[in-house]
């Protein structure tokens, strides 16, 4: 055996896999974010990761306002509202605020959103007033400010609108636009370039002979990169020859900021890509204990990182989503986030052997009392891709975890738009 792959746990055992957290952190040490950044406009930056804080230009809300449609009044008058009532002397409505100061005994109708005029500082619910003769009837007196958005409330000028390391959302276009934030400055997305080995793969289009099969990972990883939203340059299908990936790797590298294939990373004859990965460049882990995806190489050509997927396409989308994302967000300058899971009740019984974490595929369904369950997909292999297209969801068994019963509750992370497309 290579020496390389002996010390990277290249076995047929889990002995000198790394454990997802493990790899996960030495990702993070490994790999440095990208620091060029360019100014976008709002409209164009959906999608695309901030580089620097957006502080607020100014107070939002800019001016004291109404949080409901009612009557603008001082608190001071409350004795003198028990009685004939106050004078309505005007109107305050969203952008058109009342211009004059209010007095004693005065009020102004007002909507939500309206400016509370000077004078005034609490805000009477319509429902809570009535109007009879140009004079407004409070039945029920508010607290001292109540009803009164402050200005400043939301955002004090200066203060910090979006944080720099997050991913913009059309929530954040929006906000951004409401300060008046026109551009904003967004990093560089990543360069991916990937392809496929295997001399038994053929592109869509062509003939099969015997023995071959359509490439169909490069299709999937299509999908998953461009969801991510990084720039994607598929190299197509290359020949189980050592010179043909020698000649790929390189290439891919001088192109791309990360590169990533699909088979030959396995211990099968054939399987050599991790030694020539040793040779052009460094290797860093070899095996992550999980199912499906144990044999996953990591390391770098040149400047650029480098993930070896396993051919199987099951294993391969798993280990994109749980490895390789994390990686490529990190790389973005994107802040890091946990996966969204929770626990909810397995409508079948599992089977599960402690010392591999493992990502079940399954469905979420309501259950007989309306609470959200888990249907576990029949066929789990790592090979049975139509399960990846059929399941909402990963059943997470964890690392220690033995043998689910039916009923028992187990974690699931639903599939992210990078994973249902």
């Amino acid at each position: 055996m290579n020496e390389s792959r002996r010390n990277h746990g290249c076995g047929s055992h889990d002995a000198g896999a790394l454990r997802l957290e493990e790899a996960l952190a030495r990702l993070r040490e490994l790999l440095t974010p990208i620091s060029d950044t360019h100014q976008l406009a709002v409209r164009d930056a959906l999608g695309r990761v901030l580089g620097e804080d957006i502080h607020s230009p100014h107070d939002v809300p800019a001016h004291d306002n109404s949080a409901m449609d009612g009557y603008a009044v001082r608190h001071a008058d409350a004795e003198a509202a028990a009685g004939d009532g106050l004078r309505l002397v005007g109107s305050a409505f969203a952008g058109h605020p009342f211009a004059g100061e209010l007095g004693a005994g005065e009020c102004v109708r007002i909507m939500t959103g309206g400016v509370v005029p000077a004078g005034a500082d609490t805000v009477v619910m319509q429902e809570h007033a009535r109007v009879a003769d140009e004079r407004v009837i409070v039945e029920r007196w508010p607290r001292a400010g109540e009803h009164v958005r402050r200005a400043g409330e939301d955002l004090a000028r200066g203060g910090i609108v979006l944080a720099a390391g997050r991913r913009l959302s059309a929530a954040d276009l929006g906000l951004l636009a409401s300060v008046g934030i026109p551009e904003v400055a967004v990093r560089r997305v990543p360069r991916v370039a990937f392809f496929s080995t295997g001399d038994e793969l053929r592109s869509l289009g062509e003939p099969l002979g015997p023995g071959e099969i359509h490439d169909s990972n490069r299709y999937t990883l299509f999908g998953m990169l461009t969801r991510l939203g990084v720039e994607v340059r598929d190299l197509g299908v290359v020949a189980d020859e050592r010179d043909a990936v020698r000649t790929a790797l390189d290439s891919a590298a001088r192109q791309a900021d990360v590169v990533i294939t699909t088979g030959g990373v396995s211990v099968g004859e054939a399987d050599y890509l991790t030694e020539l990965l040793a040779e052009v460049g460094e290797v860093g882990f070899w095996a992550v204990a999980v199912k499906p995806g144990r044999p996953l190489a990591h390391g770098r050509i040149g400047e650029a990182a480098y993930f070896g997927l396993a051919g199987n396409p099951v294993s391969a989308m798993v280990t994109f989503h749980q490895i390789v994302v994390p990686a490529l967000r990190h790389l973005a300058g994107e802040a890091p986030r946990p996966p969204r899971r929770f626990r909810v009740r397995c409508q079948q019984g599992l089977r599960k052997r402690p010392g591999r974490l493992e990502f079940q595929r399954g469905v979420l369904v309501p259950g007989a009392d309306g609470e959200t369950e888990v249907r576990p997909l029949a066929q789990q292999g790592s090979g049975v891709l139509r399960s990846m297209s059929e399941a909402h969801c990963f059943i997470v068994l964890p690392f220690d975890g033995e043998d689910v019963q039916a009923g028992e509750r187990v974690e699931v992370e639903p599939f992210d738009a990078v994973l249902s497309g």
